[in-house]
């Protein structure tokens, strides 16, 4: 596929068009508290983080979004365990407070519906990368979601994240295409988004009675969701994988 890369700071006009593309995220995922008040801010207020990428049609086919943020300011110092939700209320005070970033974290890489399987995540990986190193920075750090752990939802995170092939690289898809670019695993994220709704809501994000309490396992969840229907809520927690790309 032909592609032209560029940023929204590069293109302020296609602003809109990257925001409206559309992506295959499960419903529950975009209903995070925290996405919800930062992530359209990204391509805002870190228009230069803000890459997107459009077929010789001119639709856009792709986006990545990262936030530069300080790593090394005091009290932080290690990659947080409540990984995606913590990295952009972080960036955010940071731009706010004018603190000078020295790290960049990756938000996500959302592929358009009939473009999966092309390869584009691992091209926009790679933008993102020579974006970042472009501005001065040595390291990428990713809240990655294992985008294969939906099948395994009662798995522990750990054992998965560290499971291999033959071939040494890792047997989750998305932490490979990660691993081929260079990055090695850090931590894991226990609490990297959370997601607290009434069971009505979870019954309109997933189609599912959400009845009986205890974990239920929800389509595209990485573990099940916590139901307590004597309390009329349930709850998510989901886990990420935190890699590191040196540039």
């Amino acid at each position: 596929m032909e592609l032209k890369v560029a940023s929204v700071a590069e293109r302020p006009e296609m602003l809109d068009r990257v925001l409206e593309m559309p992506d295959t995220w499960p419903e529950f995922v975009i209903n995070d508290p925290v996405g919800n008040a930062h992530y359209a801010r990204i391509p805002r207020e870190f228009p230069e983080y803000a890459l997107f990428a459009q077929d010789r049609r001119g639709e856009v086919v792709a986006q990545a979004f990262s936030v530069p943020f300080a790593l090394n300011a005091e009290g932080r110092g290690r990659l947080p365990a409540r990984g995606w939700d913590e990295v952009l209320v972080w960036a955010f005070a940071d731009l706010r407070g004018g603190v000078r970033p020295d790290t960049v974290s990756a938000i996500s890489v959302v592929i358009a519906p009939h473009a999966l399987a092309g390869g584009l995540s691992a091209v926009m990986l790679r933008a993102m990368r020579e974006n970042a190193r472009a501005r001065g920075f040595r390291e990428v750090v990713a809240p990655v979601r294992p985008n294969a752990k939906h099948l395994e939802p009662h798995t522990p995170i750990e054992e998965y994240a560290h499971r291999v092939r033959t071939d040494g690289l890792p047997h989750d898809p998305w932490l490979r295409v990660h691993a081929r670019a260079g990055a090695t695993i850090d931590s894991i994220a226990p609490a990297s988004m959370t997601v607290a709704g009434s069971l009505e809501q979870w019954r309109r994000w997933t189609g599912l009675p959400f009845d009986t309490p205890g974990d239920v396992e929800v389509p595209g969840a990485l573990v099940p969701v916590r139901c307590e229907p004597e309390r009329g809520h349930a709850v998510y927690v989901e886990p990420n994988v935190w890699m590191r790309h040196p540039l």
